[in-house]
């Protein structure tokens, strides 16, 4: 009986220090982090709001806010499994629960220890989004023709979907040239022009007609369903 009690204090000992192990092995200085983003082939994901991504963020940083559940689930349904996914918050914690989920999930994922606090404090460099002269709804109505079909793509540069679905919407921009106009909006930026259109997410894709909206869809969508949509 003490030998099978030792046994499984033995085990459960090991059990806690393999996990302590695997946890503090997410946590990443701003060193490191940096070095390991510079080489590529990884995801940088940025897991703050919207108005803390636009105040500043590292460069390339797809932006999943990880206070918004839906969105946050919706967003990283779209990375890459075979890449590492490197997150940030504001000092870390967010971060944490993030690339706890993420692990959960099946990805590699690391965080940034001190979030991007510590990457500025380390005289790090960040982004910051310019001000840019709004489309309205008048300008949007005119990028329109009526005698022609109209893939309006509204994505946005940050949104892994998005990327996702870029090549996919070029294929069928060439695929019908000629017959087709695609007509790009950047929705991180032109905010006024979404509260317009109420898009909610990106991409949104929108198919006019003869003028006409016909059809829209938020989200991934398969290149077979919109040149579907499109004949």
């Amino acid at each position: 009986m003490l030998f099978k009690n030792l046994c499984l204090a033995t085990i459960f000992s090991i059990a806690i220090l393999s996990s302590c192990h695997s946890q503090s092995t997410t946590n990443v200085d701003v060193v490191n982090f940096e070095q390991a983003i510079t080489k590529g082939n990884m995801q940088l994901l940025d897991v703050r709001t919207p108005a803390e991504y636009q105040s500043g963020h590292l460069s390339n940083a797809l932006l999943a806010d990880w206070n918004n559940e839906a969105e946050f689930k919706r967003r990283t349904a779209a990375l890459d499994k075979s890449k590492p996914v490197y997150t940030y918050c504001l000092s870390g914690v967010r971060s944490a629960a993030a690339t706890q989920w993420l692990r959960q999930q099946g990805f590699t994922a690391y965080h940034l220890t001190g979030g991007i606090n510590a990457w500025k404090k380390a005289g790090r460099p960040v982004e910051q989004a310019t001000a840019v002269t709004q489309i309205t709804k008048a300008d949007y109505e005119a990028m329109i023709p009526r005698d022609k079909t109209v893939l309006v793509d509204i994505s946005a540069v940050w949104c892994p979907p998005c990327k996702v679905m870029a090549p996919i919407i070029d294929s069928l921009a060439q695929a019908n040239s000629g017959k087709l106009v695609l007509v790009k909006i950047d929705g991180g930026n032109q905010t006024e022009l979404c509260k317009i259109l109420n898009v909610n997410a990106f991409p949104t894709l929108i198919i006019y007609k003869q003028g006409k909206l016909v059809w829209q869809k938020e989200g991934l969508v398969s290149a077979k369903e919109i040149d579907k949509q499109l004949q």
